[in-house]
């Protein structure tokens, strides 16, 4: 496959879709795994995926997000255009709505943190109470239990990097927690920071909806660590009416997804790995 650029995204736009092949192209600095994104004019984004797997999440999203988007409190990417592989890239792409904002920092103090996290709550809320017929399973639709064997490798193998018994133990406790009672529900299943976008400190909308489907609620608890500052997960936790229960599987979540990502990107995506970082201290810190 050849290297993602602007002049590759120009001439797949100018083959497939001519009406706007004079739009300026312009590569956007993201630290996404999934897919290099590029702005295509002032409104649109072009998703070239990064791997063969990345580019099967192109049909479920645009089957799924003009389903979901009107029953959410904050705007997400409308599809556009689904791309045709070729001989010069043969994957599956997109292009869909441009949103502006920017990704936020958890660790910033110029924000209003308590206002974002009730943000955050009303759009997983939202997201719960969407029918569920049909719906695909989520990237994370597994139990955490099922977790158990990887994550402890991983944490052993990242032992001298973190405190791997101190983080073992969080574990542990996460997996005593009771596993959830009711049905499946929608997730986004990933609600990191590259996956958001804020202005003035609020939400004003949410991207790459390569995990979503029908999973444990408390999947999306993740955002209580990956996104907010301790004294903000408060009031996240009660607008999301989250029991004992589904706050320590959340947490339980935050942390497999962590090590993972930490064992995965910190000699290649730093801010992945600084992502990673604030995660695992929040947990152990709590």
């Amino acid at each position: 496959m050849p290297p993602h650029s602007a002049t590759l995204v120009r001439t797949l736009i100018a083959a497939q879709f001519p009406q706007w092949a004079d739009l300026p192209v312009e590569a956007v600095d993201a630290s996404g795994t999934a897919n290099a994104v590029y702005r295509l004019g002032d409104d649109k984004a072009v998703r070239l995926p990064r791997t063969a797997s990345s580019a099967a999440d192109v049909a479920t999203e645009h089957l799924w997000l003009p389903r979901l988007a009107p029953q959410l409190p904050v705007p997400v990417p409308a599809p556009l255009a689904q791309g045709e592989p070729t001989e010069g890239f043969p994957l599956a792409w997109s292009v869909c709505t441009w949103l502006e904002g920017r990704n936020p920092l958890p660790d910033e103090g110029t924000w209003a943190p308590e206002l974002f996290a009730v943000d955050l709550a009303e759009f997983v809320l939202a997201l719960r109470r969407i029918e569920v017929a049909g719906a695909p399973p989520a990237y994370r639709g597994e139990s955490l239990a099922s977790r158990d064997e990887t994550t402890r490798r991983v944490i052993a193998d990242l032992d001298g990097v973190i405190d791997a018994r101190a983080v073992t133990a969080a574990w542990d406790k996460a997996l005593t927690a009771p596993a959830g009672s009711g049905r499946p529900v929608w997730v986004h299943g990933d609600l990191q920071p590259g996956n958001v976008l804020v202005a003035e400190g609020r939400l004003t909308g949410v991207i790459d909806f390569a995990c979503m489907g029908l999973a444990d609620p408390a999947v999306d608890l993740i955002a209580a660590w990956y996104l907010l500052p301790a004294g903000a997960r408060e009031a996240f936790r009660t607008t999301v009416e989250a029991d004992d229960a589904s706050w320590e599987r959340g947490r339980g979540w935050a942390l497999s997804i962590a090590v993972m990502e930490l064992a995965a990107y910190r000699e290649s995506n730093p801010v992945m790995a600084r992502n990673a970082w604030w995660v695992l201290e929040g947990l152990l810190a709590a």
